[in-house]
């Protein structure tokens, strides 16, 4: 009894122990990593972590939103126009443009949260196109197609206080939507996703907890665009249009959309990997595309599930040679 209890403590303990351990590898990353460029690539995973994590939030609520790097850009656009042309302080803007975002958001799904699957999809589609076309239409403020430049830096040139930062942020970020998806919240989310008559049968109120994660989700695509604006300080509209929602779209399907730990794998990845092969790059889409197919047809878990498909695999093969054996 008492070593089924310590086997059962240290199964609690492995997870909060992995986490801890990779939290203090990419702690100690900059004292290993002198090259600005893979500085550079590390804070735009962790940018982008931010960002799926953020879509798989409000997938987990059945609603599949094709503009998420559209939320992002309202983030990243008012921060930097605030800071622009306001002359505000880089740590109030960055907070007000997620606020803006989840404001939005809010605004937006009210009127349309009763819509499912792809009609969901489809509206949400022309709201990103419909914010791209405003973000042009506003000229010298938001740069309109020429893009934004001259936005204030949230430090100096140095790109090491911005990594910390943004390990920092992502870290809090994520631990917020693990507790958000792991109380009551996230389970009356999945239960809507799963069959939102039946959620509405035992009195939750679909259209309220929609809302709200989609005005949640909004927030933290808010503040990952809002960081990104005061780190790259310059600002196109391309960064933001319906590619980029599909790279986010992607990063989430890769890394496995039932994990919690997909979208930081999937990530980390896509956007890692192909930089150790830079002459071809330009091959990234097709290399993604490959993987998708072999995650949908081989692993439909995603890379998050692998570990559990190899352990599946030693199983049977054992299972195999010991009925041989016998």
């Amino acid at each position: 009894m008492i070593e089924k209890q310590i086997s059962r403590r240290g199964r609690k303990l492995a997870k909060p122990a992995v986490y801890g351990g990779i939290v203090i590898i990419l702690t100690l990353l900059p004292l290993f990593i002198k090259s600005s460029y893979w500085l550079h690539v590390l804070i735009l995973t962790l940018i982008y972590i931010i960002v799926t994590a953020s879509f798989r939030l409000i997938a987990i609520s059945g609603q599949f939103s094709l503009a998420h790097a559209a939320f992002m850009g309202i983030g990243a656009y008012t921060s930097a126009v605030l800071s622009r042309w306001f002359g505000w302080s880089v740590w109030l803007t960055i907070p007000l443009g997620a606020l803006a975002a989840m404001v939005i958001g809010a605004l937006i799904g009210y009127p349309f949260a009763r819509l499912r699957a792809v009609y969901y999809a489809l509206v949400s589609l022309f709201f990103g196109i419909g914010v791209l076309q405003i973000i042009n239409a506003l000229g010298i403020w938001t740069g309109s197609y020429q893009g934004l430049t001259g936005i204030p830096p949230l430090f100096g040139a140095s790109k090491i206080p911005y990594y910390y930062f943004f390990l920092g942020l992502t870290s809090l970020c994520l631990l917020v939507m693990y507790r958000l998806e792991f109380c009551r919240i996230g389970t009356t989310l999945k239960a809507i996703a799963q069959s939102y008559l039946v959620a509405g049968s035992v009195g939750v109120n679909e259209v309220r907890y929609r809302i709200l994660v989609l005005a949640i989700g909004c927030f933290f695509a808010g503040l990952a665009g809002a960081g990104y604006a005061q780190y790259n300080l310059v600002l196109s509209n391309l960064s933001f249009n319906f590619m980029a929602t599909l790279w986010i779209v992607m990063y989430a399907i890769i890394g496995g959309l039932n994990s919690f730990a997909g979208p930081i794998i999937g990530a980390a990845v896509l956007i890692i990997i192909p930089e150790f092969a830079r002459d071809l790059k330009m091959y990234t889409p097709y290399v993604a595309a490959a993987l998708l197919l072999i995650v949908v047809y081989v692993i439909p878990q995603g890379l998050a599930g692998l570990p559990e498909v190899i352990r599946s695999w030693y199983i049977r093969r054992k299972a195999k040679k010991v009925s041989h054996a016998s």
